[in-house]
């Protein structure tokens, strides 16, 4: 490289430092406010959801906790743990929501108050799935009463059996009772128990109960035990209808021929049945990047065809008791956004939550940018003019005789190596030429004015033009 190219090279790199630093300090306002409006929005909207929440479910064995298991598997990819509480069922489930002591929880319907929860803050994520009502009884138990074909077929023929109801907390006992109720039957009609849906399979297989309320998703292992072993029958629900048309909650479905088993034609016919449909609810606490994420993980979850149902029927917003939460909705009945196939979800939640505001800061900061310009020329240009006050000074010595010959051309030689190293852009160069003529201007009249005759009058210069005073 040639002495010419490297003082060419050097000076580019210096011109275009110089030009960045001043465009950075020229903005340097425009970007502290704008900085701290995202920072203020960021800490006011808290995109980014904890890294923990609290999901109630069933019994340890039941459909709940095996779904409970999937959601935390579901969420553990986007790095968020889900602490799964166990519980006695859906009351208890419900029960946790209120309290506080759960973020998230299954629930069926008929349990939830739709005036005193919603006042609570609890909302739905859509509903996941049918329910049935099953009631197992021993199969000697009908041909023993002599019903017809050995069946159990309406609630009536329960009287003064001993029938278990499961816990409390699970919410089957104040189902069960508003059936009786329509039957014209009271709890005390019937040798009622409460003992866990375990133990009262137990008891039915060996006897110590001659029938069994069981309300869960067929996914239950329990439910696929007693629907294949041969001692227990199902009672089925011929009035169905009728049931629904009392009990809005109920739905009915039909358990069909051969679903259980093909090969063995389990069961033989067509079964008809009751059914709550469980939701999935949310307080309106939980943070709503996680309540998108258990929306999104329910359509992996539910969304298949199942015994009840078709594919894609579940999960849906047609059945919820409670408001549907726009995280809910938008999941289960809307279009994802294009980034969410593109982005992770830290990112794609980001950009959600805050691009709206991200799009009224560039509506606010457009007008305020028209003051970048005259900052910058203003930088540029005073790198050239901060030396006419220095140059204005010898200037001011000369006029008044009150300086030194040679420290008066030492000072406008210092200022002409000054001037040399400054590097402006192309378009404000004619201000740097200008401050350099002005020093040569200043400098010849300098040299004029002590080559005149001591005692003659005063003259101009002996040669070329004389500049006027730099103001």
């Amino acid at each position: 490289m040639t002495p010419i190219q490297q003082w060419h090279a050097t000076r580019s790199l210096r011109l275009l430092v110089q030009t960045v630093r001043d465009m950075l300090v020229s903005m340097g306002p425009l970007l502290l406010l704008g900085g701290g409006l995202l920072v203020a929005a960021y800490w006011w909207l808290d995109p980014q959801p904890p890294r923990q929440v609290r999901l109630a479910t069933g019994p340890a064995g039941s459909a709940y906790a095996g779904f409970g298991e999937g959601y935390a598997k579901a969420l553990a990819r986007e790095r968020i743990q889900v602490a799964l509480i166990a519980s006695e069922g859906a009351q208890d489930d419900l029960a946790h929501l209120r309290a506080g002591t759960a973020d998230v929880g299954f629930v069926r319907g008929g349990m939830a108050d739709p005036v005193a929860d919603t006042e609570a803050g609890i909302v739905s994520l859509g509903s996941l799935f049918y329910e049935p009502i099953w009631i197992f009884y021993r199969r000697d138990l009908g041909i023993a009463r002599r019903q017809p074909g050995g069946k159990l077929q309406h609630l009536t023929q329960l009287r003064g059996l001993r029938v278990n109801v499961d816990q409390d907390g699970s919410g089957v006992p104040q189902i069960v009772e508003k059936l009786l109720a329509l039957n014209q039957l009271k709890p005390t009609d019937l040798q009622l128990s409460n003992l866990a849906p375990d133990d009262a399979g137990a008891a039915l297989r060996q006897g110590r109960l001659d029938a069994a309320v069981l309300i869960s998703a067929p996914q239950s292992g329990l439910i696929r035990a007693l629907l294949r072993d041969p001692a227990m029958a199902l009672m089925a629900f011929e009035q169905n209808e009728a049931y629904s048309r009392h009990l809005p909650f109920l739905s009915t479905v039909t358990l069909p021929r051969g679903v259980v088993d093909l090969a063995a034609d389990l069961p033989p016919h067509d079964v008809p049945l009751l059914a709550t449909t469980t939701a999935l609810l949310a307080r309106e606490q939980t943070h709503p990047a996680l309540r998108q994420l258990f929306a999104q993980a329910a359509l992996g979850q539910h969304s298949g065809a199942g015994w009840f149902n078709g594919a894609r029927d579940f999960p849906n917003t047609r059945t919820s008791e409670l408001p549907v939460s726009a995280e809910g909705d938008r999941a289960i009945n809307g279009t994802p956004p294009a980034w969410a196939r593109y982005l992770p979800f830290w990112a794609g939640n980001l950009l959600e939550r805050m691009w709206l505001v991200v799009g009224g800061l560039l509506v606010l900061m457009l007008p305020l940018s028209r003051v970048v310009p005259p900052l910058y020329t203003f930088r540029v240009r005073s790198r050239v003019f901060r030396w006419y006050a220095r140059l204005r000074e010898v200037e001011a010595k000369l006029e008044t005789g009150t300086g030194e010959r040679e420290a008066l051309l030492d000072e406008l030689d210092e200022l002409d190596r000054v001037t040399h190293r400054i590097a402006v852009p192309l378009s404000y160069a004619e201000e740097l030429y200008a401050l350099r003529n002005n020093i040569y201007a200043v400098r010849k009249r300098l040299l004029a004015q002590w080559s005149r005759p001591t005692d003659g009058p005063t003259e101009g210069p002996t040669e070329g033009p004389t500049e006027a005073p730099i103001d």
